[in-house]
């Protein structure tokens, strides 16, 4: 990605900095190495300026090299026998190779992690996955307001992996028939992110209101005008909805999400109790969170892949909609192993997982190729 154009973000994501959690190093994936980070770091640990914080599982090496490797990475960093990066040192949680050689010798996936990002020819556009617990906790915050800003701190110009649509290439599509202009879809997203800044909404209210938006600008004719008119055009009233007393709609939707996970990645069935536990120790606890619950769609309908990927704002309403199913989910999930009421912590382990799914699980192609079957629904 370029590094000459402005850099976009959430307000609650403006300052964010790595806590040090610890999640993204114990998790068990594979981080590719780059050709030259890989030399980098064999030579640091061949001369003692680097090692490993425990031994490497069945690979033996720090790395793990073969024919059988993602894109162009020489390596693969190595796993202990737990799961965890062998790079980790799980006493103070730190990345040894960030704490004892910078961030510039760490690998692509890990110095972009947990970074999001969408470049088009309006600039680049960052959000973050809240599988980190340190982003999740950011949808806590009370002390800024909920917004879309520019030049974030946490963000400066740079070569961002994502994303990247060509500046040529076809701008967002407002519905199957039609595509909107890059100034029209820029006041959509605003619109999207101020919804879900209204301290006295629902998420269900948020959601239902930003699909009445979206079918009112799918009548919109292409006359010359931007999009960005009849956007700033739409009624202020918020869509009365109620919100969810039972789990089933939120299952089906959680299904549609499995189904863009590959089978070797797809998570056994875990469904036993959630029903009940939704009803008992979710719903009634559920307004408690409608402020965080907000932000995390917008932190979704910020910097959307799925307005690209899809096929209209219907598209990308419903992916949406599925998220937030996916946190009713994990919710009922989190509240069953903890055998407590939604509170807190469990809601944002409930956002972790939801974002695990869909951003470290699922192809984003085949997510908004199911959410675009919303465009039919005239």
């Amino acid at each position: 990605m370029g590094v000459d154009q402005p850099v976009y973000s959430l307000s609650i994501h403006a300052d964010y900095r790595c806590r040090h959690s610890g999640a993204c190093c114990a998790t068990d994936w594979d981080v590719p190495v780059e050709l030259q980070v890989f030399r980098n770091l064999d030579a640091a640990l061949k001369g003692d300026r680097l090692r490993v914080m425990g031994p490497p599982g069945r690979s033996g090496p720090a790395f793990m090299t073969g024919d059988d490797l993602p894109g162009d990475a020489a390596a693969v960093l190595a796993r202990t026998a737990e799961g965890h990066c062998v790079f980790f040192d799980r006493g103070s949680r730190f990345c040894v190779v960030h704490r004892d050689l910078g961030e510039a010798m760490l690998p692509a996936t890990c110095r972009h992690f947990p970074r999001l990002a969408v470049r088009d020819a309006r600039g680049t556009f960052i959000s973050l996955t809240h599988y980190c617990p340190t982003a999740a906790s950011m949808l806590f915050r009370e002390d800024v307001p909920l917004e879309i800003v520019t030049s974030p701190p946490a963000f400066p110009p740079g070569d961002y992996d994502g994303l990247e649509v060509d500046a040529h290439a076809w701008p967002p599509l407002l519905h199957p028939r039609v595509l909107m202009d890059l100034d029209g879809y820029a006041a959509w997203e605003r619109h999207m992110v101020t919804r879900c800044a209204n301290r006295a909404a629902a998420p269900e209210m948020v959601l239902a209101t930003l699909e009445r938006d979206a079918r009112i600008l799918r009548t919109f004719a292409p006359d010359g005008r931007s999009l960005s008119d009849p956007v700033r055009a739409l009624p202020a009233d918020l869509v009365d909805a109620r919100a969810h007393v039972s789990l089933e709609a939120s299952l089906l939707l959680h299904a549609e999400v499995m189904g863009a996970v590959p089978d070797d990645l797809k998570p056994a069935p875990d469904e036993r109790g959630l029903l009940d536990v939704y009803v008992r120790d979710v719903a009634p606890h559920w307004s408690d969170w409608h402020a965080a619950l907000n932000r995390y769609l917008a932190a979704k309908a910020f910097a959307s892949w799925t307005a690209y990927q899809g096929r209209g704002l219907l598209s990308v309403v419903r992916g949406l909609q599925a998220a937030l199913a996916l946190v009713r989910v994990e919710a009922a999930r989190q509240c069953r192993n903890a055998r407590r009421p939604l509170d807190q912590a469990l809601l944002l382990e409930a956002f972790r997982g939801a974002d695990f799914a869909l951003n470290h699980l699922a192809v984003g192609e085949d997510l908004a190729a199911a959410w675009s079957s919303a465009e039919r629904q005239l």
